[in-house]
């Protein structure tokens, strides 16, 4: 049996705007196992977003079971969910996502601010930034790296904790095709070499073709 680091059962989501409701996610069902690097793709409005969402512990599932490495998350509450977030989860977004007045090692070392480590800290960060191969660039701001290069200053902050998952939302999405393969490799390295599971969801078919499986969502559910 594969060791599930995902499990999302029957996941609904309900979004009430006034007098009606939206449902954003219909009874989804997925599984990821440890180590896996999958795609999510579908149209707009098709519940990926939210989707993400849950799966990165910043939203509640309105009914369904998710299990996220092992611990039941689908009812904790917003307190014990940043704390899950925190440990479990690493992001790395469209948009970078960077604090535009600190330098790169200080971006870094965010997550592990908010874990409450202090031993250790700023070793770890550059650590994490040579990862990418920003080992030269640590005490750069964003505005003084390129698009390519703020990304991978977002990844290494997304692994810095050792997380269970890497959630990567368009990660090539503001990037010029080159930077974009060069942050596709960097992602498929730190999963070859970590065992990290990489999570991406994006529009793009040749960064959903480098992955092992792409799961399409549809009108709130997983497509047969």
């Amino acid at each position: 049996m594969a060791d599930w680091v995902i499990e999302a059962e029957n996941l609904t989501k309900v979004y009430k705007m006034g007098d009606v409701e939206v449902h954003a996610l219909r009874g989804l069902s997925m599984k990821v196992a440890d180590g896996e690097v999958i795609a999510i793709m579908g149209p707009s409005g098709s519940g990926k977003s939210t989707l993400m969402n849950i799966i990165g512990c910043l939203d509640q599932a309105t009914s369904g079971k998710y299990i996220l490495d092992g611990e039941l998350v689908s009812n904790l509450k917003d307190d014990q969910l940043a704390a899950i977030r925190n440990r479990k989860v690493g992001f790395v977004f469209q948009s970078f996502n960077l604090l535009a007045r600190q330098s790169a090692l200080s971006n870094v070392e965010l997550p592990m601010r908010y874990a409450g480590i202090n031993r250790g800290r700023n070793a770890r960060a550059q650590a994490a930034l040579e990862s990418v191969g920003l080992g030269d660039r640590i005490h750069h701001r964003p505005n003084e790296l390129s698009g390519g290069q703020q990304q991978r200053v977002a990844i290494a902050r997304a692994l810095v904790n050792d997380p269970a998952i890497i959630l990567a939302d368009e990660p090539t999405g503001n990037l010029d095709t080159k930077s974009g393969d060069e942050i596709m490799n960097i992602l498929l390295t730190l999963n070859k070499d970590r065992g990290t599971t990489l999570i991406i969801v994006t529009h793009d078919p040749d960064v959903a073709a480098m992955t092992q499986r792409v799961i399409h969502i549809r009108d709130g559910v997983v497509e047969v």
